[in-house]
């Protein structure tokens, strides 16, 4: 439906910095994507040998500093009469060197002179404003960009964020995107491709999806390759863009389902504008849609009926509160309030059942739909007032599930999915919750299997694991992962609820290895935090929710089957549970997701961390709720940890155990003690 554009640099050479192998590859083969299988309507390509573009006179296109720098300015400088529409796209595509100077990110071209960033490079920034300019309400930037140790002088680029812009970064700031030799690719635009080029339900023609994409497999290919860690990232501002459409040749209808949730909140603020352009752009993909068909009928009668809403700095498109004087921001106000009283007006009136009919020509000229082969939109007067509850959009991820024998020999491998949604906390750090369903198990230890680990490690203990019991659970979700170090920074430095937060309490430092020497106050404090950061409600899992987590559906002493090896689990490898051989023993903790996942998708359930539960601490399950929620008592100041850690025997890491001498007061911490966190949220898009 709108018009698709893109800008293509690759910069294989260059003068005063090490020339890299495969930017310029990267970029000619994501022009001819963009041509041939995407049908883009116009592209930009500014590589060492590309052609001139067809102009009077024509436009070099070698990518120095100068010639983009001209070509940025001569077509989009003017404001007044932009080249593209609202409804269209201007996809960026970067490959090459990138810098951060002054706490600024700049892409570095062929003549770039590192001793001189501001005068020989082109800022982000500069970049992002001239695009906007373009008319075009989907920008998107892709940055294959810090691709090579040697140009880095200390941090790389993404550490900014552009208000009105989508932004791919290849890399986080403190990593290198990698070229791998054997693909001629960067790592990123390999996988880049791979993702644009998906059909059918697992497509990536969100935005959102595409982000998810990349964070799992471009870590997959370096992992693949012997490449390090390289941990792509979105940057999403305002944040409902991670909603839009990118691909709408193979977006699905699922697919629009989260952009008219966003269409329909924008429409319940008043925002007529945004929901507008929200609302076309689900029409791109579904033409007959009649959700969107009556949205945009229904604004167009408000506006008809001379309500002409001001758009609010805060949710319109590109906007900036910069350079506004005491005036503007007056009239803002002003126009705030005409609209919520408005608002107030068209309540009164929702219960009116009198339909109005605006004629089909003047329906799609409004729109700007030109002849999309609509029929007549037929609306009703009042306006969606009610806000829906929280959408929650759900996508999969794969996986192998591991079964060992007591020997610690692997005897199956099967392939799984889970389905999760992402919290995204800012500068490429996202939460992954994964659905957990619902279900019912027994929970603790049978006393025949008691008494034989009493006998066998000759400790007391195991007896608190009794009796054994059903509980029934409802679905929740669960971190894929105990909460990481740079997820702790994130959310650590969100406003203060009830207690004070260390911004970086670990011993073992590490953005992704498990934050720890946090106690049962900070974990809490750290899901209030979160709680009301996201608008969902956050909490340390229950024992019982914890359990039937980590169990999965096995009955067995781990979620592997019989035993563990340090090749599943961190833990004291110096010790054995059943038959397997002793393994190695790290001494630390070690970063999230290295070990294989249980069958619902959970990472790290056995060793690396213990976990907070809620709970107090029981000496027994007798009296214990059979429901799945937390057992409470509010005159035990103690509290319990579950899942093992670095630190000891295998034993004690199975999915029933539950130590005693881990009955810690709330305020404890230790290095080996960590989190994760639950979610309770609304509907779910299927």
């Amino acid at each position: 439906m709108g018009r698709n554009w893109a800008i293509v640099v690759g910069i294989n050479h260059y003068e005063n910095l090490r020339s890299l192998n495969f930017a310029k590859r990267d970029a000619s083969v994501m022009a001819t994507w963009f041509e041939q299988e995407a049908k883009f309507d116009q592209v930009f390509l500014f590589t060492d040998d590309s052609p001139p573009i067809p102009a009077n006179p024509p436009i070099p296109t070698q990518p120095t500093f100068g010639h983009l720098r001209r070509f940025l300015r001569a077509q989009f400088e003017n404001i007044e009469h932009p080249l593209l529409k609202p409804e269209d796209n201007l996809w960026f595509f970067f490959a090459g060197h990138g810098n951060r100077y002054k706490d600024k990110d700049y892409l570095m071209f062929s003549d770039s002179d590192p001793g001189d960033i501001e005068h020989t490079a082109i800022s982000v920034d500069f970049v992002t404003q001239r695009l906007r300019r373009s008319g075009a309400d989907n920008v998107v930037l892709f940055l294959d960009a810090c691709r090579d140790e040697s140009s880095r002088a200390g941090l790389g680029i993404g550490e900014q964020s552009y208000q009105g812009v989508i932004t791919f970064y290849s890399c986080t700031a403190n990593q290198k995107s990698w070229e791998i030799e054997e693909l001629e690719h960067g790592s990123f635009t390999h996988s880049l491709l791979e993702g644009l080029r998906l059909q059918g339900e697992t497509n990536c023609a969100t935005v959102e999806r595409l982000a998810q994409y990349l964070r799992y497999q471009v870590p997959d290919v370096n992992t693949r390759y012997g490449k390090p860690a390289q941990n792509p990232y979105l940057q999403a501002e305002p944040p409902y863009k991670m909603y839009f459409i990118l691909l709408e040749q193979t977006a699905t209808l699922r697919d629009v389902e989260p952009l008219k949730h966003q269409a329909s909140q924008a429409e319940n603020r008043g925002n007529l504008s945004l929901a507008k352009q929200l609302w076309v752009r689900v029409l791109a993909v579904s033409r007959t849609d009649w959700d969107a068909i009556d949205a945009i009928g229904r604004i167009a009668l408000h506006q008809q009926r001379n309500f002409e809403p001001i758009i609010s700095t805060s949710d319109s498109i590109g906007s900036s509160s910069r350079g506004k004087s005491a005036s503007d921001e007056r009239e803002q106000a002003e126009n705030r309030k005409r609209q919520q009283e408005e608002a107030e007006r068209l309540r009164r009136q929702q219960n009116s059942t009198t339909p109005a009919v605006i004629s089909r020509q003047k329906f799609l000229k409004w729109a700007g739909l030109g002849g999309a082969g609509l029929v007549t939109a037929v609306v009703g007067r009042e306006i969606f007032i009610s806000i829906s509850p929280k959408l929650i959009s759900l996508e999969s991820f794969n996986f192998q599930v591991v079964t060992v024998n007591s020997q610690g020999e692997i005897t199956s491998k099967r392939p799984s999915q889970a389905k999760f949604f992402t919290e995204y906390l800012g500068n490429g750090i996202t939460l992954d919750m994964v659905e957990i369903p619902a279900g019912s198990f027994k929970m603790g230890t049978e006393n025949e299997e008691i008494e034989r680990l009493v006998q066998k490690f000759k400790r007391d203990e195991f007896r608190i694991e009794k009796p054994q019991h059903e509980v029934t659970v409802q679905s929740f979700f669960m971190g894929k992962y105990p909460v990481t170090q740079a997820q702790w920074r994130k959310v650590a430095a969100l406003p203060k609820v009830k207690v004070d937060l260390k911004a970086d309490p670990s011993n073992f430092k590490g953005d992704n290895k498990p934050v720890e020497q946090v106690s049962w106050y900070d974990a809490v404090e750290f899901c209030d935090r979160l709680s009301k950061h996201t608008n969902k409600q956050y909490h340390l899992p229950s024992e019982a929710e914890w359990e039937y987590a980590c169990r999965a559906g096995t009955n067995t002493p781990f979620h592997f089957g019989e035993t563990i090896t340090t090749d599943l689990a961190n833990y004291d490898g110096n010790n054995i549970y059943a038959s397997e051989p002793k393994g190695k023993h790290p001494q630390q903790t070690t970063e999230v997701g290295i070990f294989p996942p249980n069958a619902f998708g959970l990472y790290d359930m056995h060793g690396n961390v213990l976990e907070w539960c809620q709970d107090t601490w029981h000496d027994s399950y007798k009296g214990a709720p059979s429901n799945g929620s937390a057992w409470i008592d509010n005159d035990n100041q103690f509290r319990l940890m579950r899942g093992g850690s670095w630190i000891v025997i295998p034993s004690y890491c199975r999915s029933a155990s539950r130590l005693n001498n881990i009955r810690v007061e709330r305020d404890y911490i230790y290095s080996d003690i960590g989190f994760r966190v639950v979610c309770a949220v609304g509907r779910i898009i299927e």
